[in-house]
């Protein structure tokens, strides 16, 4: 399985979002990044709290000149469904990314286990989280996959290290 690589171009994305459009990385022009957020779907209730801290911080991520998605593999129906039921008021969320695209980031797919501890089944594939900082010229800076939904990157302590980065001027790194 392959991997985007810091300082190099990542793959084409392109979702629908609860808001009725089509979101496009490469049409993004943010000031410093693009953080996309890969989640796992309606079922997953670690993805519930995860996504409600992210809403509650996205201010603090547009400060810093971040435009921020998060995406999953799910329908419109669970997007939506997951918005309501999560509270998410301002966080984009993006539904329907392909198995493919997933494989694409080098994000991890899971098969259906049934229902969660949520109570809700599971698709019969998802992707595995995964966070990505892109830059404006849609080259990777930083990235993080997981095989499983814990150990996540913490927003608190990413939205401290964008402050270090955007001041240092601090270089992507794992490019070798």
């Amino acid at each position: 399985m392959s991997r985007p690589t810091p300082r190099q171009p990542v793959p084409a994305l392109s979702v629908s979002t609860t808001a009725g459009e089509t979101w496009t990385l490469s049409e993004q022009h943010p000031e410093n990044f693009t953080l996309v957020v890969f989640y796992r779907g309606l079922h997953c209730p670690l993805c519930k709290m995860y996504l409600r801290d992210l809403d509650r911080r996205l201010e603090e991520f547009q400060r810093r000149g971040v435009k921020v998605i998060a995406i999953s593999s799910d329908t419109e129906e669970r997007t939506r469904q997951a918005r309501e039921d999560w509270g998410i008021q301002h966080l984009d969320l993006g539904f329907g990314l392909s198995i493919d695209s997933a494989r694409e980031w080098g994000l991890y797919i899971s098969t259906s286990r049934g229902a969660t501890s949520a109570g809700i089944t599971e698709p019969e594939l998802f992707s595995e989280p995964g966070l990505f900082l892109v830059r404006p010229d849609n080259t990777l800076y930083a990235g993080a996959v997981q095989t499983m939904p814990f150990a996540r990157p913490n927003f608190a302590e990413l939205l401290q290290a964008l402050d270090f980065v955007l001041s240092n001027d601090y270089p992507a790194r794992g490019e070798a």
